[in-house]
């Protein structure tokens, strides 16, 4: 094999709770993470004339103003070089990304880009890794990358690491909608004083879980929630806009993902989950789409594998 092209999965949160600010600064979750079928393309192809070489190329057709750095910033090259800080690769690597997830968008772009990289190497390479070892390589660039490595519906708890396997989500369509404006992670987490809760209202993970495993679509959505959109929300007013928006049109239930700014509505309507789209102000960035089985999986077509 000299070439594979893996589909990189989006994910949303369902629920996301934080139990407590760890010593190390990073923050104890709970929270229900699940893909969705909107994914990146990342092309890997071994260059035998270039040992040693680690070339990036990202394309974003659909947001091309959108700063997305095609070099060591990026956490796809990144994933790449601390892979070859132990493993010799027999050849050089060509990583090519086509952006279809919003980027900075509490989507999980850049964590299941660097997870592609990851599996797909292992796989192009035959470096023989374990999905335990690859988990353990994405943990030390990034909390959401074990969970993109295999994706699908899981609980997710220590820092996002310790995942655990619930039933798939029942079948619904997710309209996601990305406001302009930017949030900083950083400044989320650090603007969460989690000693205060309440006002901060409780997240019923367990209730989603229950309705996960119940098959309930109107329950789960009755139960989920995100502790950060206290937080962000204050930051961007326009968070709060969007979901009621969705709401609006027919959504069960619309909240932001992650730290944000992404509202993500569910609907058991796909008619009226695309008119809620058609009608979101000028200026949002949306997509139409839905939950998937896994956060990597081959992509379709002549450019699946090459020998």
């Amino acid at each position: 094999m000299s070439s594979i092209t893996l589909l990189a999965h989006a994910k949303i949160n369902l629920t996301l709770d934080v139990v407590r600010r760890l010593p190390n600064g990073y923050h104890e979750v709970d929270m229900i993470l699940q893909s969705l079928s909107l994914a990146d393309e990342v092309t890997l192809t071994a260059l035998p004339e270039e040992p040693g070489v680690i070339r990036l190329t990202v394309e974003n057709p659909e947001a091309p103003g959108e700063d997305i750095p095609a070099d060591a910033r990026n956490l796809a090259c990144r994933a790449a070089a601390l892979l070859a800080e132990d493993h010799a690769f027999p050849a050089g690597l060509s990583i090519r990304l086509v952006k279809h997830v919003p980027a900075a968008a509490g989507l999980a772009g850049g964590s299941a880009d660097a997870a592609a990289v990851l599996a797909g190497t292992n796989r192009l390479f035959s470096l023989g890794l374990t999905e335990e070892e690859l988990a353990a390589y994405g943990v030390r660039l990034g909390a959401d990358i074990p969970f993109c490595l295999t994706g699908g519906t899981r609980r997710a708890r220590g820092i996002g690491e310790k995942l655990e396997v619930l039933p798939a989500m029942p079948a619904c369509t997710i309209l996601l909608a990305k406001p302009a404006e930017g949030v900083s992670t950083a400044a989320v987490y650090g603007a969460l004083s989690i000693g205060t809760r309440p006002p901060y209202p409780h997240v019923a993970t367990e209730d989603a879980c229950k309705a996960l495993r119940e098959g309930d679509l109107e329950a789960l959505c009755g139960a989920c929630g995100n502790l950060l959109q206290e937080v962000t929300q204050p930051m961007l007013p326009v968070i709060g806009e969007l979901a009621e928006h969705m709401k609006e049109h027919g959504a069960l239930a619309a909240l932001m993902s992650g730290s944000g700014p992404t509202v993500y509505g569910i609907f058991t309507d796909a008619e009226a989950a695309g008119e809620a789209a058609r009608s979101l102000p000028e200026g949002i960035r949306r997509a139409v789409t839905a939950p998937a089985a896994a956060g990597l999986s081959l992509a379709a077509g002549p450019g699946r594998s090459t020998t």
